[in-house]
């Protein structure tokens, strides 16, 4: 099976007449990196040996001391990359220790890859099914800056409502009224083309796509949904997806990003995460019991709204990401499940067919490691069937128009990245079963996030202060 694959390889580098190899792999925060090989470094033993490169220059790896690692092309990843000038084949790689000679424990990847496995040795299941729909935006011009005296960031879009008055000789209307950007057409959505453009490109790597709109904000908030697939498999795309519309977008002069919420009053960008599990091609979430949820789906949903609070440690992983995640706005922070509710943070899907039934998880944003937040995910549903968690009552309303008093009781995500850290430090046990997550890499994940993040921003005034309290 894998000399078949690796012999399909080289076929696509002989038809597109591929002179160089990029080998991209994912480090600890989320980011894709890579480097480039001239086509006539890569032989079959490349698939067994790998390319060495420094990790001490990655986020959260080694030290200088223990520098040296490499990387391992998966042959199941190849594409012809569209971005690149000189044609070139990119793959996805496994990281490697070079003493141990085993993968990496903190690399991402082999991280989700023993969440799938641990997965099939429980029994439970022997596939998990991850359809994560992740919004963005597209700007115009983005400029930011913070140093010892000043600090600032300038956000604009044409379609921004806030460009209704601007001169621009002419002004052309049209724009994009706030919490109003949902699926209208033409001249007012003036990215659907730029959204298509990626669509093709997408579907020219090997994605099965299946809509793409603009989302509810104004300034170019977009969502372009692709086939679910097996866990890993799902990472791989989402990563490959960034790439996709962020290149798109600077080809076409703006810049894209999945920052969960860049601009103040107006809906942030989630990444709500479909997922379900299934054996020997049956799915096990379709049953008999509320919303036609199996047993066994009912469960899952107990251990992510158990586990709720420490999962946003992978989940929500930016100081930002609570900018969205805020009580009484749009966002899903209530740890609730729900039927068609899109208000509730799991919400179970209208539909039609047994093999259909998931459910969505919807309060992750887009700034995530998606190998750590699926396989975060996937642990906690886990260790909500084996320990058979109850999920409670769901509840059948819109959760945003609910009063105070009928609010007590209900429990929210956590209201800052402080308090995701601190939860996943006194909850973690479930990520360890199997090896799938250790304690190296959640210590390391928790320090880093307090050093490089929380305390950064703690140490830094920001600018509505001085709004506030200029004049004390």
């Amino acid at each position: 099976m894998k000399n078949g694959v690796i012999k399909e390889v080289f076929e696509m580098i002989e038809k597109h007449k591929v002179r160089m190899v990029d080998l991209k792999f994912t480090d600890f925060l989320g980011q894709w990196h890579h480097f480039s090989v001239p086509v006539h470094e890569l032989t079959e033993k490349s698939f067994e040996v790998g390319f060495p490169f420094d990790g001490s220059s990655i986020r959260g790896w080694k030290s200088i001391d223990e520098s040296d690692m490499f990387v391992v092309p998966d042959p199941t990843t190849a594409f012809i990359d569209p971005f690149i000038e000189v044609p070139t084949i990119s793959m996805i790689c496994n990281v490697y220790d070079p003493i141990t000679k085993e993968k990496y424990e903190r690399c991402p990847r082999y991280i989700a890859q023993k969440a799938e496995a641990y997965l099939k040795s429980t029994g439970i299941a022997d596939v998990a099914y991850f359809g994560p729909e992740a919004e963005f935006f597209i700007f115009d011009d983005v400029r930011f800056d913070q140093n010892t005296h000043q600090g600032y960031y300038y956000i604009d879009s044409a379609e921004g409502q806030w460009n209704t008055g601007r001169d621009d000789k002419p002004n052309l209307a049209y724009k994009v009224r706030y919490k109003e950007g949902y699926f209208p057409v033409p001249p007012i959505d003036s990215l659907n083309d730029i959204r298509n453009e990626m669509v093709m490109i997408m579907e020219q790597c090997g994605f099965i796509v299946e809509t793409q709109h603009h989302e509810v904000a104004t300034a170019g908030q977009g969502e372009i949904d692709f086939r679910f697939a097996p866990l890993v498999k799902c990472g791989d795309n989402v990563m490959l997806f960034k790439y996709i519309v962020k290149n798109v977008a600077r080809r076409r002069g703006k810049v894209a990003t999945f920052m969960p919420k860049p601009i103040f009053g107006d809906n942030g960008s989630g990444m709500h995460c479909h997922q379900s599990l299934w054996k020997d091609g049956q799915p096990l979430f379709y049953g008999d019991g509320y919303a036609n949820l199996s047993k066994m789906a009912l469960y899952y949903i107990g251990g992510i709204l158990k586990h709720a609070p420490a999962l946003c440690a992978f989940t929500n992983p930016t100081t930002n990401s609570y900018k969205r995640l805020v009580p009484g706005f749009e966002a899903p922070v209530n740890l609730v499940y729900s039927y068609r509710n899109r208000s509730a943070a799991i919400r179970i899907p209208a539909t039609l067919s047994p093999a259909a039934k998931r459910i969505e998880v919807r309060f992750p944003d887009g700034s995530c490691n998606p190998y750590l937040a699926f396989a975060a995910m996937l642990m906690a549903g886990l260790d909500g069937i084996m320990r058979k968690i109850d999920p409670g009552e769901p509840l059948d309303r819109d959760i945003y128009s609910l009063s105070p008093s009928e609010l007590e009781g209900i429990r929210s995500t956590p209201g800052s990245l402080d308090d995701a850290l601190r939860a996943l430090e006194q909850d973690h046990n479930f990520l360890l079963m199997g090896d799938v997550f250790t304690i190296d890499v959640i210590e390391t994940w928790i320090k880093y996030k307090w050093e490089k993040e929380v305390n950064q921003l703690r140490m830094r005034p920001h600018p509505y202060e001085f709004l506030l309290y200029f004049d004390v």
